[in-house]
């Protein structure tokens, strides 16, 4: 019989003791390293990886899955409890005290983009409300589909049971699963010679032992896992966490990216040797794969990395028998995934970036709408049978600030369509309008209930897109606050008294 989850919020954890750590951070850390490093050294010296990972079929008999990533690649993180192999002075030092749970603390998505110049680390509470699918196990025992916080997936089906509740939670498909247990991020921060951070004022928990001064610090492994783990410093307990892990993270991308250290091959050697003692992953994922990607990445940097974590409705939703749990915003979540499942960047810099990329064939001054481009979805079909005429149009629309969804198609028609067709809703009129004023001839087609997303098919007439603007000002988009590494990293230059 299963094993109940154990309640990570029970009344002790708030009120007594120390509260475990989070580990999704470190696994993502770790990840990085482990895939600049061999970006940087190449195959001679990652040719015994495969034989070092620990092995996992997180991906057993997964149905109904939502569809393959077309673009980018998103890796499901989950970080274990693993402080029995810790020595006694150290859970003493570090306030590491309580026995393993050998559960999941934190869970983390993290898109790759298809060019690799950007990474999005997504972390999912463990305390969500989550709905677990229902599941037959070993022993051929039907479980029906039941509510319960996200970690616990974990608990009662291991990684495949938890792949699929990230999936039914999130619609974005998982590529891979990477697991490490917080033993290895200790001793690898130890092993890069530490991680500098910064904080405006000083860092005491007694929960978790931090003591920091204002400024810069050093940490070693055990003092980062204090810096990481601690929200007992202000009132803004697990956002502040949240806060300090991106800084965290973002500090260790940017030492590994900055210093060279990865490029020395005997240093790789034993930076790679202490990670993957504790590392599982899914049998797709091997040396082959970690040594493209490195390479891939090597250009990746703390601007181009942004953090963010889903968007709360209630951040205390109690559910009977299971206590309480974090319910999601469910228009905030969805428009962060929709971004993830089409490989679009969460910052205004990393969108501008992106948008340069594309192709800019718009003649003409621009013309004036009712509707705001911004909030007009739109999904763009060929039908005139000229090749990848569909994607440079998507990236036109978008270049003139249209939601495209990104994923052109060519359009189920016999022969090519001589007429461009706009299909959309009657109800949305009005935002049908912008849409025609930046594909002068399209012919509008209304479609009863086809909802909010535009269609359009381009045929033989087509033959550019036409720069609209908004008379108003555009209203500033709502949903997740991602930021980038650079601007949670130490300043350059900064100049500090207290070095730790």
């Amino acid at each position: 019989m299963t094993a109940p989850a154990r309640n990570p919020r029970s009344r002790r954890a708030r009120h007594g003791a120390p509260r475990r750590p989070r580990w999704g951070l470190r696994i993502t850390s770790l990840a990085a390293l482990a895939v600049l490093g061999a970006g940087g050294i190449g195959h001679a010296v990652v040719s015994g990886i495969d034989s070092r990972i620990d092995r996992v079929d997180a991906f057993r008999g997964l149905v109904n899955r939502p569809p393959e990533t077309r673009q980018g690649m998103n890796v499901l993180l989950v970080g274990t409890d693993g402080r029995e192999r810790i020595s006694r002075a150290q859970r003493e030092r570090y306030h590491l005290g309580g026995a393993p749970c050998h559960c999941t603390d934190t869970l983390m998505l993290v898109h790759l983009s298809a060019e690799r110049d950007r990474a999005t680390v997504v972390s999912l509470p463990r305390d969500t409300y989550a709905m677990i699918p229902e599941r037959t196990d070993e022993a051929g025992r039907r479980h029906p589909a039941h509510p319960q916080k996200l970690n616990a997936a974990y608990a009662e089906g291991g990684p495949s049971l938890t792949v699929r509740t990230v999936e039914n939670l999130t619609g974005v498909h998982v590529d891979h699963y990477l697991e490490v247990d917080f033993v290895s991020f200790m001793r690898t921060v130890d092993v890069l010679g530490g991680v500098r951070v910064c904080s405006a004022k000083p860092l005491r928990d007694r929960y978790s032992g931090l003591d920091l001064p204002a400024g810069p610090s050093d940490l070693d492994g055990g003092q980062a896992l204090q810096y990481v783990r601690s929200r007992h410093l202000d009132g803004a307990a697990d956002l502040g966490r949240m806060q300090r892990q991106q800084r965290f993270l973002a500090s260790l991308l940017h030492q590994a990216t900055s210093s060279g250290v990865l490029l020395n091959p005997v240093k790789f050697q034993e930076v790679s040797a202490t990670l993957l003692g504790s590392v599982r992953a899914d049998r797709g994922f091997g040396g082959d794969e970690l040594v493209g990607l490195g390479r891939a990445m090597r250009n990746l940097s703390p601007s181009s990395a942004e953090f963010v974590s889903v968007p709360v409705g209630v951040a205390d939703f109690p559910v009977p028998r299971i206590g309480s749990t974090v319910k999601w915003d469910d228009a905030a979540a969805g428009k962060l995934f929709q971004a993830l499942r089409e490989d679009r960047p969460l910052t205004e810099r990393n969108r501008r970036a992106h948008d340069a990329k594309a192709p800019r064939r718009l003649s003409g001054p621009p013309v004036p709408v009712e509707v705001a481009p911004q909030k007009i979805r739109v999904q763009v079909y060929n039908g005139s049978g000229r090749q990848g005429l569909a994607r440079a149009t998507d990236l036109d629309l978008r270049a003139t600030g249209f939601s495209t969804t990104g994923l052109p198609a060519d359009a189920r028609v016999p022969v090519p369509q001589r007429r461009t067709v706009i299909a959309y809703d009657p109800r949305w009129d009005r935002s049908v309008r912008s849409l025609a004023a930046a594909l002068p001839g399209a012919e509008l087609r209304p479609v009863a209930r086809q909802g909010p997303l535009m269609k359009v098919t381009l045929g033989l007439d087509f033959k550019e897109v036409r720069a609209v603007r908004i008379a108003a000002p555009v209203p500033k988009r709502r949903g997740a606050a991602a930021v980038t590494g650079d601007q949670v990293i130490c300043p350059e230059g900064a100049s500090y008294t207290h070095l730790r």
